[in-house]
């Protein structure tokens, strides 16, 4: 363990379900800070801001810095800011993205028809107007970026429809598929995180709940993994995909028993 300096972790199904934290994973995350280790908390969330993140948190009992936050909104901003300042977009989403773009500066088309992108994220209050100008967007030549492409996202209620949803949804009719996923497994998110903990990749360690984003994303860019059971892996399917965990969890409170051999 002591070959760690970084952790890269997830959210949703990792620290908590819903509105409720996982057993042990404050106690966990607090002992991280508390031992001096670089800790980003890296979501494929695109519908709230890091605000929305950090009051959600604080709400649980668990305090968390704005900069250790990196959301899928977070990482669209920042892509479109270096990649097209200049650019105006639709967003299929929720006031959240819409935030947190603006933090980067990031401009709004007045009408989708007037987009030069349109960015898509999980949209739980989604109404049949919204993607039909979402459709507008696209059919008009805007280019297609998504926070991220998971099928599914742990929820109190179980396992729940995510962002592919909503893709499906305007992409399928229009005949075309996003330019750009933002979200893990991506090379973008992975260096975003990287950069934020000033670190190399084979200094970190990726925990998550699933083999999909969280594992491919550490196995695909040189960081070791950690597989939590508290989301959407269990035990049968923990080493079943095409990247497997260095290690497997009921959940976060596992990284105790690396920790207490540093």
């Amino acid at each position: 363990m002591s070959g760690f300096d970084g952790f890269l972790i997830d959210l949703d199904g990792t620290i908590y379900r819903g509105d409720l934290l996982i057993d042990g994973a404050a106690d966990t995350v607090r002992r991280l800070f508390r031992e001096g280790k670089r800790v980003v908390f890296v979501s494929n969330r695109g519908n709230i801001s890091r605000d929305m993140c950090k009051a959600k948190l604080a709400g649980m009992g668990l305090d968390v810095p704005a900069e250790s936050l990196l959301l899928t909104s977070t990482a669209s901003g920042m892509y479109l800011k270096e990649r097209d300042p200049d650019s105006a977009v639709w967003v299929l989403g929720e006031q959240g993205l819409k935030d947190e773009l603006a933090t980067f500066g990031i401009r709004l088309a007045p009408r989708p028809e007037d987009s030069d992108w349109l960015v898509i994220t999980l949209h739980e209050t989604v109404t049949y107007r919204e993607l039909n100008m979402a459709f507008r967007a696209i059919r008009s030549g805007a280019r297609i970026l998504a926070t991220n492409e998971d099928r599914m996202v742990p929820t109190a209620e179980g396992d729940s429809l995510d962002v592919a949803g909503m893709i499906g949804a305007v992409c399928h009719p229009a005949g075309r598929w996003p330019d750009v996923v933002i979200g893990k497994p991506s090379e973008w998110m992975a260096q975003a995180a990287l950069r934020t903990l000033g670190l190399p990749p084979e200094r970190c360690l990726v925990i998550g709940d699933s083999l999909h984003s969280d594992i491919a994303l550490a196995k695909r860019h040189g960081m070791s993994a950690a597989l939590v059971l508290t989301g959407l892996a269990d035990h049968g399917s923990a080493y079943g995909g095409e990247y497997k965990p260095d290690y497997v969890w009921d959940s976060i409170a596992g990284l105790n028993g690396l920790l207490e051999g540093v």
